[in-house]
């Protein structure tokens, strides 16, 4: 099996009337595994936001420096307090940590078990409990695959509810119900996240009488995009950046009439302009066998940096039929992206009539770079 992608989006609900949120977060994608650990402060605003925060950033510190994930635990059961009048833990933790060949490890302390599973269907993954200093451990050792999912939650998604628009709370056994059929019909971790909260929020009257946090992980093999902008300087690259192009795997994007041109004839078919009416400020794309999308060049991809940096989404790109909501989706998608930008300046660029923004292919496309890494995607800029 080769190496898998993952992918870990978190969403989060302050207690109603709190400005920080007592549960942190804390990921860390190393070149051997994906590690994420969620903790869940004991009360809800700066004192449990504190002791959360602690309490990721010393499992992620730790285990930069070396130590095994179990040592990590041991070592929280030995310092973290527990409140004698309480009697509960100052602060709660999940860590799932996601090995690249599939092989994972989860522990929970004192946390709703994670969720785990494949499409609409919830695993039932077995845990063993190791008792630690009179506290009770949970852990579980076992693989995912391509098209696996995780959630990990704070107990605030499970009371939501309470004190809202029902008298109990939302519970384990139907947040897994609704995570299994939002799982099958999303795509990203983002949006799986994100409905989660949605649905959490809404249970609460909009209102939360908790923190709640939503962390989905998805797993899978990575998608691939390798996008064409622009002509070479030498005329002479035109087949060596087109070969690249062709010869990579997953999506095939081509920007700029002149870039399509060239595609065109080296492939040897012709190249049609769809004129159907979409957005009159994005001109029209293309349709070229063998690649998936056929774009006009800087104009284009400025409204695409423009969607990507006011946070727009998959569903909503993918309801869209304009070039640059076409190539938003298509890299919303992607996990691992190659951008190969040809340097040879387009005239009608220099142009006073042209916006500066638009001549300046470069600024655009570190922008998107910036925009895509900034969402745990890997960019790879090559110029000719």
């Amino acid at each position: 099996m080769g190496r898998l992608h993952v992918e870990v989006e978190k969403c989060q609900l302050n207690k109603h009337g709190e400005e920080l949120c007592g549960d942190s977060v804390e990921v860390e994608a190393g070149p051997d595994s994906t590690i994420v650990v969620l903790s869940d402060g004991l009360g809800s605003g700066v004192k449990a936001n504190i002791l959360s925060s602690l309490t990721v950033r010393m499992a992620v510190t730790m285990l930069k420096g070396g130590l095994k994930l179990e040592e990590v635990v041991d070592t929280f059961v030995h310092t973290l307090p527990v409140c004698e009048k309480r009697q509960l833990a100052y602060s709660t933790f999940s860590i799932l940590q996601i090995f690249n060949d599939g092989n994972v490890y989860l522990a929970e302390y004192d946390s709703p078990p994670a969720f785990i599973g494949r499409g609409s269907h919830l695993r039932t993954v077995p845990r063993s409990e190791r008792i630690m200093d009179e506290r009770v451990i949970r852990e579980a050792f076992f693989s995912v695959g391509d098209g696996d999912w995780i959630v990990l939650a704070s107990d605030g998604v499970l009371h939501a509810g309470i004190g809202g628009i029902w008298n109990i709370g939302w519970g384990w056994d139907r947040v897994g119900d609704y995570i299994s059929s939002t799982a099958a019909r999303t795509m990203l971790a983002s949006e799986l996240a994100e409905e989660i909260a949605e649905v959490t929020g809404k249970l609460y009257a909009y209102k939360p009488g908790d923190d709640a946090t939503v962390v989905a992980v998805r797993v899978r093999h990575p998608r691939y995009l390798t996008m064409l902008v622009g002509p070479p300087v030498n005329p002479e690259d035109d087949r060596e950046v087109v070969d690249k192009l062709l010869g990579a795997p997953g999506k095939k994007v081509a920007c700029g009439g002149t870039t399509g041109n060239i595609v065109a004839r080296i492939l040897e078919r012709p190249m049609t302009v769809d004129l159907t009416p979409h957005d009159k400020r994005i001109p029209p794309i293309g349709k070229l066998e063998g690649i998936d999308l056929v774009t006009e060049g800087m104009l284009t991809l400025s409204y695409t940096l423009e969607k990507l940096e006011s946070g727009m989404k998959l569903r909503d790109a993918a309801m869209k039929r304009d070039g640059a909501s076409l190539l938003a989706s298509l890299l919303l998608e992607a996990d691992c992206l190659h951008i190969i930008v040809g340097r040879a300046i387009n005239p009608a660029h220099q142009s006073p009539d042209v916006p500066r923004s638009l001549a300046l292919k470069h600024k655009i496309v570190d922008g998107l770079a910036q925009v895509l890494r900034s969402m745990g995607k890997t960019v790879k800029v090559e110029y000719y």
